[in-house]
């Protein structure tokens, strides 16, 4: 046997020994999804491409796997694009799964995009756009996806229980090029923040509720998408931009122009009282490996600004009022500005504890890169792409339930960065995984 290898326990990909050792668990979870399938052959596919792509493989892309597992590359290719196998049940699986095992009256979902560098004229939704993963306007796909976390300080669960891809305005105005890439006719362009809305209405539809849902400003700069949140009767709070236009009180003329027109909350939390006359509370976020994240805060009831009849030119005020929060870093001066549709009554520290619990998604997208190749998919079609990331949020999700339930007080989330490390004996590469599968039937 080869020397031990020194895993961080932030980075769990796993070698022989490692998957022999969740073989029961892991066959337990599957079997779940078995009905999925009205083929056992098509099926042990499904098993193969999961083991590849939690295995440590320099590369998890369907070659890579398909020669890790003796598999003909070509049939694993099918096995996405072609073979008859409901993912859409096993999503439906999935969700059930996390509402029986981890749901919590504290649990947030997050809506957040991720962009992924690909290339290729016919790849699904590929478009120069930009790309959090070169950090610049880059050739990319982007999903747009929704996790589920607990937000627990001490053991956090997270599982992405909706990813969907979003398909740019280009590609819906040439519907030649999307029947080459598999698109259905009826995928059509959507903005993100409406691919976020049906994907909350979706995980509602399975029993999955959220006690909060947070965002970024790319959903917030929207009041609609905030006015659908309500029409769902779903509580949320999110960032918006320094231009995002509110009014500290309901004004009283008719004509909403000039000295009645709304502003912006960088202007309001500058020059209403509601604002100036306040003192700053000061906020621990969260304690980290660095030392304590501290926000200083300030907020207010504002109205957003709606459209009477959807006309664009006449600008009116909700007929209920929001939170509105500036936060500032007191060590680098960075400014946010949030709106939420709480209670007036909701604690502050709640809404700052949920609107800041927005990165466990990074984190789950850094990881799910790292250890399930969610990223690593080299597909020409749409539905291969859905599979792909549906086959990397399987073992993320098992994972995940795994090392909640091993760690206990310290889950993987919640490891810092230079923090405990954990000795695996183990094999450079995943040469044995065939006879892994061989001697477990595939199926365990």
């Amino acid at each position: 046997m080869n020397s031990p290898t020194t895993y961080n326990l932030e980075i769990l990909v796993m070698n022989y020994e490692q998957l022999a050792s969740f073989e029961p668990a892991l066959a337990e979870f599957l079997e779940k999804v078995r009905h999925c399938f009205k083929r056992d052959k098509t099926f042990s596919y499904l098993q193969k491409y999961m083991l590849g792509l939690m295995a440590d493989l320099k590369r998890k892309s369907i070659e890579p796997i398909a020669l890790a597992s003796g598999v003909a590359v070509r049939t694993l290719q099918e096995f996405l694009a072609f073979f008859r196998w409901d993912h859409q049940r096993i999503e439906k699986t999935l969700i059930r799964e996390v509402v029986e095992r981890q749901y919590g009256k504290e649990s947030i979902g997050v809506l957040d995009a991720c962009g992924h560098a690909k290339q290729g004229k016919y790849t699904p939704g590929v478009q120069r756009q930009w790309c959090g993963e070169t950090g610049k306007r880059d050739n990319c796909v982007i999903g747009q996806h929704l996790l589920y976390t607990d937000n627990d300080a001490k053991n956090p669960f997270s599982c992405v229980v909706a990813s969907d891809l979003y398909l740019p305005q280009s590609w819906d105005e040439d519907r030649d090029r999307c029947r080459r890439a598999g698109i259905p006719d009826e995928l059509t362009y959507r903005p993100k923040w409406q691919i976020g809305i049906e994907q909350i209405e979706h995980v509602m539809s399975e029993g999955l509720r959220f006690d909060y849902v947070t965002f970024d400003e790319e959903y917030g700069k929207v009041p609609a998408f905030i006015f659908e949140l309500d029409r769902l009767g779903q509580k949320a709070i999110g960032e918006v931009p320094a231009n995002f236009r509110v009014w500290a009180r309901r004004p009283a003329c008719k004509s909403h122009r000039a000295e009645h027109a709304s502003h912006r909350v960088d202007n309001i939390v500058k020059h209403s009282p509601a604002f100036y006359g306040q003192s700053w509370q000061e906020m621990v976020i969260k304690d980290t490996t660095r030392g304590r994240c501290i926000w200083q805060i300030k907020s207010a009831q504002v109205y957003l600004v709606k459209h009477k009849d959807g006309k664009a030119y006449c600008p009116v005020p909700t007929d209920r009022t929001y939170w509105l929060i500036i936060a500032m870093n007191r060590q680098t001066g960075e400014i946010k500005y949030f709106i939420s549709n709480a209670p007036a009554q909701e604690s502050l520290k709640k809404l700052m504890q949920t609107a800041f619990g927005r990165w466990r998604v990074e984190k789950w997208f850094e990881r799910g890169k790292q250890e399930c190749g969610f990223g690593a998919f080299e597909v020409r079609t749409y539905t291969s792409l859905i599979r792909h990331w549906l086959a990397s949020r399987l073992p993320m999700y098992f994972l995940a339930d795994q090392t909640h339930r091993l760690r206990g007080e310290k889950s993987a989330d919640n490891t810092g960065a230079g923090g405990r490390r954990i000795e695996y004996a183990g094999v450079e590469d995943m040469a044995e995984i065939p006879a892994f599968m061989e001697t477990h039937n595939v199926c365990m």
